[in-house]
């Protein structure tokens, strides 16, 4: 069964603040009381937070859904309520955070205990205390909490290694990893055999160590997503130095030679600045009869190959016998550390348009809309004026009468007008009808 995921899609929402209270003060010893409500406390917040323990994101498949807690309602004397704790998530190094709605990438998290705010909780509602005034010494008006944030967001990771191996499938990047590190990928004689991306840590006799990871499934085609290609393409993006296995055991002598192209074109077609990265070919299976001859043909078409412009290091090897490993070993270690680090988003943004379009900026959008149902009813939308209708405590006639101020001041009568309303038309938000009076 495989149990790797590297891509998944996620809701998270965020508390809602808590409401502000309408009290006032009328004990016996205490002059001139007057408006005592308090604060709501702030709604939680959803954070994602790497851990180096994790390795894949599993533990999604069956937890999709994240919501925080609603912050604690005022209180009386002016005590203003708890604050609810955000909710943490874990998430492995190398997550990088997309916003489906916008198709945005909010975030890469590829730092120890690095940490990204996904979902902002809501405010605490102001209590009556904040709307006293020489008109009015004892108002009853008090805020609901603020919303929290709601997204859908898609969590992809891309494996944080040092090194890629990359080639054809049954070239031996498993047996090359299995032989240079603790891993223990999975080895047999036929293509396809390893179905995830495999991770392992090389250590040097010099103390020099790296993380060497072997990319599977890359074929003819794998970045229009043939095999298993598109899938784990997007793990060798991070890596800095890229290990080119060309099997050399072929009957054809061409084929080497055929399949090294094929690869460097895969890599070009799905991110240019790939082929970019310092490349190693390396021979493979140095071993068997026919590799000193295919490997001699394989330089010879190099070396004729007019397109490129330079030829590129070639180190023969033998992973079974460990003939040439340990040397290839020193070379990539001094080869990463000649490489500088890279932009590990420069691919990211490119992919946006693979996506849905941006939403317009939150300056542009309109504060209102208005559309009419088919029963006659008008119908009040838009982000900014939903949320002043969710803050306001509808239980008190002097917190609606500040909604309809609200509501003249944002312009939404003039348009109603302008729209052909009259009085007595209904006009509804969301769940809540009135009646418009001119």
């Amino acid at each position: 069964m495989n149990m790797f995921v590297d891509q998944i899609k996620i809701e998270v929402h965020a508390g809602k603040g808590g409401d502000g209270m309408v009290a006032f003060r009328r004990e016996k010893y205490v002059p001139n009381g007057g408006p005592a409500g308090g604060d709501g406390g702030r709604g939680g917040s959803i954070i994602l937070k790497v851990d180096e323990g994790l390795r894949t994101l599993m533990d999604f498949r069956y937890h999709r859904i994240f919501k925080a807690k609603n912050g604690g309602n005022g209180m009386s004397k002016q005590m203003t309520g708890p604050s609810a704790e955000d909710t943490i998530i874990a998430v492995p190094q190398g997550t990088t955070v997309r916003d489906l709605d916008t198709g945005e990438i909010i975030g890469d998290l590829v730092e120890k205990d690095q940490e990204l705010v996904v979902a902002k909780g809501g405010r605490g509602g102001r209590g009556n205390i904040h709307f006293a005034s020489a008109k009015n010494p004892a108002p009853e008006i008090a805020e609901n909490g603020e919303p929290g944030e709601d997204h859908y967001l898609e969590l992809e990771l891309k494996m944080l290694a040092d090194v890629g191996l990359i080639g054809f499938p049954s070239v031996g990047k498993s047996t090359l990893l299995s032989v240079v590190t603790g891993a223990k990928p999975k080895i047999a004689a036929y293509e396809f055999t390893t179905l995830t991306p495999n991770l392992g840590m090389v250590m040097l006799p010099d103390g020099r160590d790296f993380a060497m990871a072997d990319m599977p499934g890359l074929i003819e085609g794998a970045s229009k997503g043939i095999g298993l290609g598109l899938k784990f393409l997007r793990h060798i993006e991070r890596t800095r130095v890229l290990l080119h296995l060309v099997d050399m055991s072929s009957e054809d002598p061409h084929q080497a030679i055929e399949r090294y192209r094929q690869i460097n074109k895969e890599l070009a077609n799905y991110d240019p600045e790939l082929l970019k990265r310092p490349q190693i070919v390396v021979a493979t299976k140095m071993d068997l009869p026919n590799s000193a001859d295919n490997l001699a043909a394989f330089k010879a078409d190099l070396a004729a190959d007019k397109t490129l412009e330079k030829q590129p290091e070639i180190f023969p090897i033998s992973a079974v016998t460990h003939q040439g490993v340990q040397q290839l070993m020193q070379l990539t270690a001094d080869l990463l550390d000649k490489t500088p680090a890279f932009d590990s988003e420069s691919h990211d943004k490119e992919l946006v348009a693979e996506y849905r379009a941006a939403a317009p900026d939150k300056k542009d959008e309109a504060d209102f809309t208005i559309t009419k149902d088919e029963d006659g009813t008008w119908v009040l939308g838009g982000e900014k004026l939903i949320r002043l209708f969710k803050m306001t405590d509808l239980t008190h006639e002097e917190s609606q009468l500040r909604f309809a101020r609200q509501l003249r001041h944002m312009g939404v009568d003039d348009a109603l007008r302008a729209k052909g309303v009259q009085d007595g038309d209904l006009v509804r938000i969301e769940k809540f009808v009135f009646e418009f009076i001119q």
